[in-house]
């Protein structure tokens, strides 16, 4: 059974109409309907075949759960240079939010020095999906222990009028007030980022539990009217 053949077992129409409000952007008639713990033991499964490696060659991919399952694949391989060059060569078929956030190497917590280059490479990108992927690595790994000023400027400094860019800013924004705060809300009082993704910065920050009231307070005077 090939990994679509799996797919379709595991089909819900219902869920399909769900997920496909969700992602607008992408043809209803391209999602199977399967939620995600499903696709996620889809790809432990398959993940050692043999047949697997023709499977993630084979791009693009029809159906949107197989982008899903192809990047939770790519997140289990254990050898860092076969899971970035796995990933680069799938970042240009990614179109969608929940492929490009769902799932994160296991790999990237322990080589933490080779993936900052790459990381700063790919949210530098064009593609509005390699570059949220980058931004999404720097806010899950680089956030603690690891954190340097620079990085926020990194985040910053990418301009972009698409929605799930700004988005993407706006979160690791909110995240960053949340886990470093008085060094990244120095980037809110002085209005480095663009109205929108400012003010969305700062409401997802007031809507997290990981935000003082004290905190929240103050970011509210910032926002802009």
């Amino acid at each position: 059974m090939t990994i679509r053949e799996k797919l379709f077992t595991f089909e819900d129409p219902k869920y399909r109409d769900f997920q496909s409000k969700l992602v607008p952007n992408i043809e209803k008639e391209t999602i199977i309907g399967v939620r995600t713990p499903d696709m996620k033991k889809i790809a432990k499964e398959f993940a050692k075949e043999e047949s697997t490696k023709d499977f993630l060659k084979d791009l693009p991919h029809k159906y949107y759960e197989e982008n899903l399952v192809h990047i939770f694949i790519l997140s289990m391989i254990k050898d860092f240079d076969e899971c970035v060059k796995g990933l680069e060569a799938f970042f240009p078929y990614i179109d969608c939010w929940p492929v490009c956030d769902q799932s994160s190497p296991g790999i990237f917590k322990k080589n933490h020095e080779k993936v900052l280059p790459l990381v700063k490479k790919w949210i530098d990108s064009d593609h509005v999906y390699t570059s949220r992927y980058g931004m999404r690595i720097l806010m899950n790994e680089f956030l603690g222990d690891d954190f340097k000023p620079e990085y926020l400027s990194c985040v910053a400094s990418k301009k972009g009028d698409d929605y799930y860019l700004k988005m993407m800013v706006a979160w690791y924004f909110a995240t960053a007030l949340a886990k470093q705060y008085d060094e990244s809300v120095k980037v809110i009082e002085l209005k480095e980022l663009d109205p929108w993704t400012h003010n969305k910065a700062i409401q997802k920050a007031c809507e997290s539990f990981r935000v003082s009231d004290e905190h929240k307070e103050y970011l509210k005077t910032l926002k802009i009217k």
